[in-house]
């Protein structure tokens, strides 16, 4: 796997993307609730920095980040809100991953560059509306016409669709198959005749990321648009899980930003407000808040650390990436929980953050596989170690 970038080089970007998150992401943050949107001079910021292309290898223009860097710099600027995150979340991770993982040097070569610079925004379909934590039962088809196949189906939920240059579309290609063999993977440019990109969907949180229905019609793409080429005809799961396993270790380090800064909002809150004469973080219930998420902050991190120097080092790390998914997202929900009970009534006014960033996290709970398919992975793998 990716060595990544000098240490010093790395702790200089650390840095900068610190002061970048707390400095002008977070003085945006109400800006881009109202709008929904992100302003257009914070996706240049964005892009000038490099941001867009973390996870691309310096031979196709990106950083080539570690993937235990890449974790780190995830964590530093999800202390700001999630929703800049997303904007370059599916060219650091699922939009773009496929192709460096299983990717032709010329799938490399004519999209990484554009991927990495943010010019081209990579978007994964693989959710429809009867398939999302059964990604085995896709339902999109792809089937041969000659040298070509031609995709027919619908996508959900499918992050920054509205922005993408290029689609990864997992589609069956053996309808005989069951599950998750007969899928394939394709590389679909978005400007391709067929695609229909819905109107944004409304959403509880996380204001200003844009997630779409995406119709393919007739869409036709040779059969060199397959990642990989034609030998991986009907590998396309492979590659879907090899995504989703770097994926759930980037979620999990979200979840450590965005608790991190939770954390912090409850205990400035608590050494602010006073009640009975005292500042609240005084009395000794509120402590119990304040010491329960200080605990779990440090176990996810220290869970995040440890699946990405396994990822790091042997290329995979199903159940420790399921695990970090898991334990992260879930502790994320109770520190959100707590932070807002700190709070108290204030907690529940708009006008304080912890009200956005309580709805904003509840997502992480769901995307890259829920919590519930989580546990499924963990068991069915410890089980299956176990009677081997």
């Amino acid at each position: 796997m990716a060595s990544g970038v000098d240490s010093d080089v790395f702790e200089q970007l650390v840095a900068t993307v610190e002061r970048f998150a707390r400095e002008r992401l977070i003085p945006a943050e109400r800006q881009v609730e109202e709008e929904d949107d992100i302003p257009e001079e914070i996706v240049a910021e964005m892009k000038e920095m490099g941001l867009f292309g973390l996870s691309t290898p310096e031979d196709y223009g990106g950083i080539g980040l570690s993937v235990p860097q890449e974790a780190r710099l995830i964590e530093t600027l999800c202390y700001a809100s999630l929703t800049f995150r997303s904007l370059i979340g599916t060219n650091v991770g699922i939009g773009s991953q496929g192709i460096v993982m299983d990717g032709t040097p010329e799938q490399k070569e004519q999209w990484l560059p554009g991927v990495a610079s943010g010019d081209v925004i990579a978007s994964f379909a693989l959710t429809e509306p009867d398939n999302g934590s059964d990604a085995g039962g896709i339902r999109t088809s792809a089937k041969r016409d000659g040298g070509d196949f031609v995709i027919n189906g619908t996508k959900r939920y499918i992050t920054n669709a509205v922005r993408a240059g290029v689609f990864t579309v997992f589609a069956r290609t053996d309808a005989d198959k069951p599950g998750a063999d007969g899928v394939s993977a394709f590389i679909v440019p978005a400007d391709t005749p067929g695609i229909t990109v819905a109107k944004p969907d409304r959403k509880l949180g996380q204001k200003g990321t844009k997630t779409s229905d995406v119709i393919f019609e007739n869409v036709r793409v040779p059969e060199s648009a397959i990642i990989g080429g034609p030998k991986n005809l009907h590998k396309g799961f492979r590659t879907a899980m090899k995504v989703l396993d770097r994926g759930r270790i980037h979620v999990g380090a979200m979840a450590v930003g965005q608790s991190q800064r939770m954390l912090d909002i409850a205990t400035d809150y608590a050494l602010e407000r006073t009640q009975f004469g005292k500042p609240i973080g005084e009395h000794q219930l509120v402590q119990g808040l304040i010491a329960d998420c200080q605990a779990e902050l440090h176990a996810a991190r220290a869970r995040v650390r440890a699946s990405a120097d396994t990822f790091d080092r042997e290329g995979k790390a199903i159940i420790e990436a399921s695990c970090t998914k898991y334990f992260c997202t879930e502790a994320a929900g109770r520190i959100a929980d707590r932070a807002l009970q700190i709070h108290g009534g204030a907690g529940y006014m708009a006008e304080y953050d912890i009200e956005r960033l309580y709805r904003d996290i509840r997502l992480l709970r769901i995307y890259e596989g829920t919590s519930q398919i989580q546990q499924l992975v963990i068991a069915r793998r410890t089980l299956a170690q176990r009677a081997a």
